[in-house]
């Protein structure tokens, strides 16, 4: 794919679609006349694209559009469908006052399975919307909702996710467990193991369950799961996401069982790593049968189109590393034989993966170097290759659908100065083709530059890559303060990218100049660059940001670096909070969800069994690091103002983190500032709270700098 290095807003859409087909080395410093700062306004209101589908025939895609709101419960998510060749135009497909999302078409294209919460609905249910014409129909009514809707081979069943009380078996039982459960009159919670929370919500006791609705009977769902002994372990469980427990599954070729991924011992998550394993049970129940051992984690099982394979991405198992990068693994189906790890010899770990029509090849997203780039391997073995050259942008979604040789591919592209569009990709050439035009009109009204890139070799000898970005109305001959801007995870990276958490225009926007360095744990830069933070926690990555921040003043002479600030938020909080009492370089700081001291994030948050082999043993072994890498022992250092921000519903990095912070700050007469969000969790996401969010950020940087 190519795109123009040149101002978004200062080309007409038509240009900007040849550009990327033609590579056009296009680049301005002046602003066009009509353009103007960004707003939070323009950051919060586009529109974001999402979950994808492509039709099994290649002629339709659809993709879920969110439309945000600053008013609670006002924005919405519809369904778009488009031709495939971008000859027609979008049009909405549904228009439900809730939001609808999980688009999955039947096998024969004719219908269209998706999730939404409408009218009497008390939570999300399956419906499937015959695309020849008509209302959509409501095909389920689990209690507490459905989730992840796939059409068997056939195209009479659906099966979803549900969550289920313990010993309910039927539809009915759960409705009952439910009604008794919301009819007690005391309010307490009891556990017997770890973990108790998970983001922001406590875990209760329910789990999730696979289900198979036959479609238009009116007849109840069935659970998969429902008195089997796999259900009844203590430690089962699907995958922990964001949004919940779910479970990855798909339908076996003959439609006769599913596979899917479910984990035995998260009940051990404290003390042990939770992995998953494949499973597969029958379409009508029973014990199901362990398909893996403990050589991996496993994850997201796919069949090929032809059934003659079964993929999965695996995490293979290491007593040494916290991090290993996902690998593409592949069996003979059903004898389980031949089994191959299909990106053995690639460096990056394996995103979204997809298999093409023909059963020959599998495309997938990896994180390489500042993008989520698409690559492509064969079922039946040899080297990963890129699809075409990325040169600016990148991936968040893709989905793949046609017959033959010749696949249809949507994906989802944005950069730092282009919001996200729906396009086509070229799987021969990589190229990408814009086919919506959501966030057209306001995006070419903003002054904005796109990410500049640069490189440079740390003290410790380590390649580290960075994107700059610049304020509006960049002038070369004046001086700007640099913020430095550092992601969280630590096992991910800054991209270029359009980003509502903390996006780098608006930052920009008062007149700074914006670092974003991929320090050591970053990914996108190989596995061992990922490890190599590992016994290292905050020193080695903060020195490598304070030398990017060197190197960009030397490097650009528009850079005032008698002005400097730093933050960042998780565990660039974290980093945050070691500079605090590592350096007085920085005028100020500001600090979104980081740890004070390690012993305390490890002990509250809800992911603790990494963070002790990160250090290499719990705290009471009294190793080095405990102390060593943690800036409460430094607390005397403290000088630099600081901004320090919390979400009181975060349970990644509980917000008693930043209490304790904030007494010490306090305690030292530091200048320091402490604004906690009561309903937001590890990221801010409502518009008004980011609203105010931003201002509190620019507030504090125009104090200081």
């Amino acid at each position: 794919m190519h795109t123009p290095a040149l101002r978004a807003r200062a080309v007409p859409f038509l240009l900007l679609v040849l550009s990327l087909f033609a590579g056009l080395a296009m680049a301005t410093e002046t602003p066009a006349p009509s353009v103007r700062p960004i707003t939070h306004e323009d950051l919060w209101l586009m529109k974001r694209p999402g979950a994808l589908a492509v039709s099994p025939d290649g002629r339709w895609f659809v993709v879920a559009v969110t439309e945000p709101a600053y008013e609670e419960g006002q924005g919405r998510s519809d369904l778009w469908i488009v031709s495939s060749d971008g000859q027609g135009s979008l049009r909405r497909l549904t228009s439900g006052k809730g939001s609808e999302g999980d688009p999955a078409f039947s096998p024969d294209s004719t219908r269209l399975a998706f999730t939404a919460k409408r009218d009497e609905d008390e939570a999300s249910q399956v419906y499937v919307l015959d695309l020849a014409g008509g209302e959509a129909q409501r095909v389920t009514n689990w209690p507490g909702g459905a989730k992840s809707p796939k059409f068997s081979p056939d195209g009479s069943m659906i099966m979803f996710v549900g969550r289920t009380y313990p010993g309910a078996v039927t539809e009915e039982d759960n409705r009952k467990a439910a009604a008794e459960r919301k009819a007690r009159k005391y309010n307490a919670r009891a556990y017997d193991s770890f973990p108790v929370r998970h983001w922001d919500r406590w875990l209760d006791e329910l789990r999730p369950s696979l289900m198979v609705q036959a479609v238009g009977n009116g007849t109840p769902a069935r659970d998969l799961l429902a008195s089997s002994a796999l259900r009844k372990e203590p430690g089962f469980g699907g995958r922990l996401g964001n949004d919940g427990d779910t479970i990855d599954a798909a339908w076996t070729p003959d439609g006769r069982g599913v596979v899917f991924a479910a984990t035995t011992n998260r009940h051990e998550s404290a003390r042990a790593e939770v992995r998953s394993s494949l499973w597969a049970v029958n379409v009508d129940g029973g014990e199901p049968r362990r398909l893996t051992g403990d050589e991996g984690d496993y994850s997201s099982p796919e069949f090929t189109p032809d059934g003659k394979v079964l993929l999965a991405k695996v995490e293979p198992t290491t007593d040494k590393w916290t991090y290993t990068a996902s690998r593409l693994v592949r069996w003979s189906w059903p004898s389980l034989g031949d089994r191959g790890v299909l990106t053995a010899d690639f460096d990056e770990s394996v995103g979204q993966f997809e298999v093409a029509p023909d059963s020959r090849r599998v495309f997938f997203l990896a994180e390489r170097a500042g993008r989520d780039q698409l690559f492509e391997v064969k079922v039946s073995g040899g080297g990963v290759k890129p699809v075409g050259k990325l040169e600016a942008g990148t991936y968040s979604r893709f989905a793949v659908g046609g017959s033959g040789s010749k696949p249809m591919v949507a994906a989802i592209w944005a950069s730092a100065v282009n919001p996200p569009e729906l396009g086509r990709v070229d799987p021969a050439t990589g190229r990408w083709a814009p086919i919506s035009m959501f966030n057209k009109e306001r995006a070419a009204a903003i002054d904005w530059l796109p990410a500049e890139e640069f490189w440079f070799t740390s003290s410790r000898g380590k390649q580290i890559h960075n994107l700059l970005v610049k304020p509006p109305g960049f002038d070369p001959s004046k001086k700007y303060p640099l913020f430095v801007l550092i992601h969280g995870g630590p096992h991910s990276m800054w991209k270029d990218d359009f980003v509502i958490r903390w996006n780098y225009h608006l930052l920009a926007k008062p007149g700074y100049v914006v670092l974003l360095t991929n320090y050591s744990g970053s990914t996108g830069f190989g596995e061992a660059f990922a490890r190599s933070i590992q016994g290292d926690p905050l020193e080695g990555p903060a020195n490598e940001i304070n030398q990017a921040a060197d190197e960009a003043i030397k490097r650009y002479a528009f850079i005032d670096g008698s002005r400097q600030a730093a933050g960042g938020a998780s565990y660039g909080g974290h980093l945050t909070n070691w500079l605090a009492v590592t350096t007085d370089r920085y005028k100020a700081l500001v600090s979104h969800a980081g740890l004070y001291d390690l012993r305390t994030q490890w002990t509250t948050s809800d992911v603790v069994y990494s963070r002790e082999r990160n250090i290499g043993g719990p705290a009471w072994e009294e190793l080095p690091l405990w102390k060593e890498q943690s800036p409460f022992y430094r607390s005397g250092q403290l000088k630099t103002p600081i901004l320090v921000t919390f979400g009181e519903r975060d349970y990644r990095v509980p917000v008693n983190n930043g209490l304790e912070f904030w007494t010490v700050l306090q305690r030292q007469n530091v200048p320091s500032r402490l604004v906690v969000f009561p309903d937001e969790n590890h990221w801010i996401l409502k518009g008004e709270n980011s609203r105010y969010f931003y201002e509190e950020v620019h507030g504090w940087l125009a104090k200081y700098l």
